[in-house]
């Protein structure tokens, strides 16, 4: 039997690193399918995680969601909080860049980067894996959105401004400044974007946090999980990337605003005004059930990591692809962490570094063992 305890363990950690007392009450609340405290509902059970996003009407620009931080960060110039014509213009020029070709014209920017940074593990060096995924995001998302920008600076920026906006609308103290600090964050990632972005700035501004917060969260937590638990024989699987996102959930809250009266499975009443603060961590089955490329969870689950119905992610085909292929280079030197540090400031539960090297087989750059069965 594989010994997941500590994958799980260590995972845990960049939860209790950035927002402790949160991730507390949703642990203790979790068995709970929806429950409401005041004039905010937790939303724990994934057939009410799925109503509340495709069956309840949702203010898209409300304080305190991700749709208000998007605000703060972008000028207004939305994509997912947008209606109708301009939600649908946008969604569709977005998935053309996200399709199969736009992935297909990416993917060689940040194969090359594995291929060079990861190169150290063979020669027994250890290595950072968090400055290696913001400068792969970086160079994506520069690539994605035809900017000029140096990508370490992009990312920088961009995880800065991220990290600010997240701290100003999710539920909790809130230390003097907080919103100050977060404005002035979103201006000065507006303004370098904007230099090189001409029109759709504040798009492409939008674009740029969702592919980099994300990319520089989901990467390292992956590869920490498939090290510890020594995954590293399903590298050649897809199932490996789908399994590990769900069971990292890079956005494991997503914080929504009901803007009409409505009721959730289980007989759980949602007013106009309340917040919903819904748990795609305990949807997707992340806090109990062990990631298995063998027999892994239904691609129905596995697609709530990206959300689900008209507003889901439409970067999921580009996140699955990187982090296959960041698993596949990786598993050639089947590494272990050496060591790990959360950062308690970002905007998702991240690492802020994660130091591995080469297994004891592989760090004389020896080929890759057989899968496993």
């Amino acid at each position: 039997m594989r010994a997941y305890s500590p994958a799980r363990t260590r995972d845990r950690r960049v939860y209790l690193g950035s927002h402790p007392v949160l991730f507390a009450l949703l642990a203790a609340t979790r068995r709970r399918r929806a429950l409401r405290l005041g004039g905010t509902v937790l939303v724990h059970d994934r057939e009410a995680f799925v109503a509340a996003l495709t069956r309840i009407p949702l203010d898209r620009t409300a304080p305190g969601t991700t749709g208000g931080a998007a605000g703060r960060l972008t000028g207004g110039d939305l994509l997912f909080d947008q209606q109708g014509d301009t939600h649908r213009r946008s969604r569709r020029d977005t998935a053309e860049l996200l399709g199969a070709a736009g992935v297909a014209r990416l993917r060689p920017i940040w194969t090359e980067l594995f291929e060079q940074r990861l190169r150290p593990l063979a020669h027994g060096h250890p290595l950072d894996l968090v400055p290696i995924a913001a400068e792969v995001a970086g160079a994506t998302a520069t690539a994605l959105l035809e900017l000029d920008i140096d990508p370490l600076r992009l990312a920088a920026a961009t995880q800065e401004a991220a990290a600010a906006a997240a701290r100003a609308h999710l539920p909790g103290p809130r230390a003097p400044g907080t919103g100050r600090r977060a404005e002035e964050a979103a201006a000065r990632l507006s303004t370098l974007v904007a230099r090189e972005g001409g029109a759709g700035a504040g798009l492409a501004v939008m674009l740029a946090v969702a592919a980099i917060t994300t990319t520089v969260a989901a990467l390292p937590r992956a590869a920490a999980w498939a090290a510890d638990a020594n995954l590293w024989g399903y590298a050649d699987s897809p199932a490996l990337a789908d399994e590990l996102l769900r069971v990292t959930a890079p956005t494991p809250l997503l914080p929504r605003v009901a803007a009409a009266d409505g009721e959730l499975p289980g007989g759980c009443p949602v007013r106009a005004g309340d917040r919903m603060l819904l748990v795609a961590r305990h949807a997707l089955d992340a806090h109990c059930r062990d990631p298995d490329p063998a027999r892994p969870a239904s691609a129905q689950i596995a697609q709530l990591a990206f959300g689900v119905g008209t507003h889901a992610c439409p970067g999921a085909r580009l996140a699955r692809t990187q982090l296959g292929d960041f698993l596949r280079a990786l598993a050639v030197h089947e590494p272990r962490v050496v060591r790990a540090r959360a950062d308690r400031k970002a905007a998702l539960p991240a690492w802020r570094s994660l130091i591995i090297e080469a297994g004891p087989t592989r760090a004389g750059g020896q080929g890759l063992r057989a899968a496993k069965a």
